[in-house]
């Protein structure tokens, strides 16, 4: 498109947006007195203002109801958590039956793996890319010690390119498939927390799959924010924090994809608990457990009903809207922003370099060259709220559902006039 630099296209531009109404459903901090711009959709979205509603309904059932919640609450506690498989499906490419939401990220990661890393003395290693986000290195690193395997065997990191900034599909294809039969899983992040770049996840789980491996993914990043067809594609599981792009709030609920063809198995090993015994006979307290035939067989506890609220409050808005009219929108405001950003180098003579390839999501990671952390500290105390990741990048991510063309301008302003 030909972009502009200027308020008034920047304005022209939100209104010709259909999803600008959107905004008034979430919650800004205020910096200085205005609403700050918000570019930490990728670490902690805003707060739909209907979770504190969805809140405070469970609070009031808690107190009026007290145990008989459970089942007389308008939603009831004891299926609480099967509300959120349909509403998932569409944002994952699943079916409902495939999903379950329960603990958090990493934690289910750890229970996934006790389903799909069963090692063998010949197939045992794992393929993950370098540098992935610090909690998958400890956990797959802890559950390869676990297994009574050396991490430096075990674990085989695909590598970027010398001097380069990406991920090369090539590469992460060429590394499967000359790990071969050693190969027991592949496990990578959908899309690279640090650079912001999507992975081909069809054709790596593809050639996975071929070599025998099993093929999961991390979809921290993803889930929300990019086109997945998890089923389709044929993983064979995938878990997601919810309080990134799907803003549930700090810390809450992950979600679990486990594919089709490894429901209703009693060869599946898993660890299990009462509340993935059989729905239906749950409250029969039996001794034997009975999975239930979806992915609710992989839930454990009871759920925690006041942190699903906000989940459930935020993805009505999802599926109000859905992600092909997001999408549009990401494309569209991360491309406006590339611009501005391009264009303020030019004015001011900065360095900007985005690393974040043409494979992308709503993230643009930036290489602010000759620049410190007092770049960052400025926009923070100008009330551009944005993330820094040593040694000088500032991760920018403008979530479609709640930041403006007029935020990209005036970020524009901000970095401009710290020149």
């Amino acid at each position: 498109m030909n972009f502009q630099n200027t308020l008034e296209y920047a304005q022209e531009l939100d209104k010709q947006d259909p999803l600008r109404s959107y905004r008034k459903e979430f919650s800004f901090p205020k910096v200085n007195g205005k609403d700050v711009i918000y570019f930490t959709g990728n670490s902690l979205g805003l707060q739909p203002k209907k979770a504190k509603e969805y809140v405070d309904e469970v609070m009031s059932d808690w107190a009026e109801l007290a145990v008989e919640g459970h089942f007389q609450a308008e939603k009831a506690w004891w299926d609480y958590h099967e509300r959120f498989s349909t509403k998932l499906a569409p944002i994952v490419g699943a079916k409902p039956e495939e999903i379950t939401v329960m603990n958090t990220l990493t934690v289910n990661l750890h229970l996934l793996m006790v389903s799909f890393y069963r090692p063998t003395s010949k197939r045992f290693k794992i393929i993950m890319e370098e540098k992935a986000f610090p909690s998958d290195q400890y956990m797959i690193a802890s559950q390869v010690r676990f297994h009574g395997f050396d991490p430096k065997e075990a674990i085989v990191e695909v590598k970027k390119r010398e001097g380069e900034n990406h991920f090369r599909t090539e590469d992460i294809l060429q590394t499967i498939k000359e790990v071969g039969e050693e190969c027991a899983l592949v496990l990578m992040g959908g899309v690279n927390y640090y650079n912001g770049q999507v992975l081909d996840m069809e054709t790596i789980t593809k050639v996975g799959k071929k070599t025998g491996a099993f093929v999961g993914w991390d979809l921290a990043h993803a889930a929300g924010n990019v086109e997945l067809k998890l089923h389709d594609w044929g993983a064979d599981f995938a878990a997601w924090c919810s309080y990134k792009y799907m803003n549930s709030g700090p810390g809450n609920a992950s979600g679990c994809f486990i594919h089709e063809q490894y429901l209703n198995r009693k060869d599946i090993p898993r660890l299990e608990g009462w509340w993935g015994h059989n729905k239906k006979r749950r409250f029969l307290m039996e001794p034997e457990f009975q999975p239930e035939p979806t992915a609710h067989a992989w839930q454990i506890s009871n759920a925690p009903i006041l942190a699903l609220a906000p989940y459930l409050a935020s993805l009505e808005l999802f599926e109000k809207v859905g992600m092909p009219a997001l999408i549009e929108k990401r494309d569209k405001i991360v491309a406006y922003l590339e611009f501005i950003l391009q264009e303020v180098a030019k004015e001011v003579g900065g360095d900007f370099e985005i690393i974040t390839p043409k494979e992308r999501g709503t993230q643009l990671s930036v290489f602010l060259h000759g620049q410190g952390k007092e770049l960052f500290n400025y926009l923070m105390k100008n009330g551009v709220i944005t993330d820094w990741r040593e040694p000088n990048v500032i991760r920018l991510a403008p979530a479609p559902f709640y930041c403006s063309f007029e935020d990209m301008w005036r970020f524009g302003e901000i970095l401009r006039n710290y020149f």
